[in-house]
């Protein structure tokens, strides 16, 4: 009986000090490579495409080119390293395109958030101050905010209209609009316009602080770029010459180019780390 008495007392006391103790939060999932890879589609401006779709394109752009320079070369070594590097030609067409696409968002969110402003002050509700940019706003933007005054009028969910909106924007000053019409439909106050005067101020100052430092960084990008295509350009030169790529067609030819490709892969990677910026992440997803 006594035993029992004191299992029981060390069970509750276990369960008092297990109530005492902070939840455990558990690690939040980041998102998986799909997810990552779609955002990374839509804010190309490409939602069309699927992340499957660029798989596909990927690996039949990487055999058509191995194809073509195996024709040329007659080298297998060759054809697959630069099958290779075309297969990547998709991808890197996406990430130009992802970054040029945000460079002209950044000059054209002043002007959004400078409309949402006068609509706020000219007394229009936070749905319709967001349908009329779809008419009134930047041309680049206005498809988006179109297809949110559709949805609102469809269907009257203001949030869920907002969650729609921010998704097919994908982008960090987007999210920020987004989440700040929310709040402000959520619990009033007249601070709105005041902060969207903030905000654009902000923004135009980030937008051309940011251009000076990617002028001045453009020349050295574009000659590390040019150092890292070098090679490969020599290579693609050789290819027109059997007698010369035949030594790559050996083992050592293949640890050579599978060298050489690595090299270049993780000096260009070091370079980008080196002298990138930093960009706004999407904390508002």
């Amino acid at each position: 009986m006594g035993a029992v008495v004191g299992l029981l007392f060390g069970l509750g006391a276990f369960l008092v000090l297990r109530s005492m103790s902070p939840p455990v939060q558990r690690p939040r999932r980041g998102p998986s490579w799909r997810e990552r890879m779609a955002e990374g589609l839509a804010q190309a401006g490409v939602e069309a495409v699927t992340p499957a779709a660029l798989l596909l394109s990927c690996a039949g752009v990487g055999a058509v080119v191995a194809l073509l320079m195996y024709l040329v070369s007659q080298s297998p070594v060759v054809s697959c390293a630069f099958g290779l590097l075309g297969g990547w030609a998709p991808v890197s067409v996406v990430k130009f395109r992802r970054r040029q696409r945000r460079a002209e968002l950044r000059e054209l969110w002043p002007e959004v958030v400078d409309n949402l402003a006068s609509a706020v002050r000219a007394g229009l509700a936070l749905p319709e101050a967001l349908a009329q940019l779809g008419s009134r706003g930047p041309a680049e933007l206005r498809p988006a905010f179109t297809a949110f005054g559709e949805d609102y009028r469809a269907t009257g969910r203001f949030y869920d209209c907002l969650d729609r909106l921010k998704a097919s924007l994908a982008d960090p000053v987007g999210d920020r609009i987004v989440e700040s019409l929310r709040m402000a439909r959520e619990v009033g106050g007249s601070d709105l316009g005041r902060l969207l005067r903030t905000l654009s101020a902000f923004l135009r100052e980030d937008a051309r602080t940011r251009a000076e430092l990617e002028t001045r960084q453009g020349w050295t990008v574009n000659a590390a770029r040019l150092a890292v295509a070098a090679p490969w350009i020599v290579l693609a030169m050789l290819s027109l010459r059997p007698q010369a790529v035949a030594a790559y067609d050996t083992a050592t030819g293949l640890v050579v180019l599978a060298i050489g490709g690595a090299t270049c892969l993780v000096a260009y990677r070091v370079m980008l780390r080196i002298g990138r910026l930093p960009d706004e992440e999407r904390v508002l997803r």
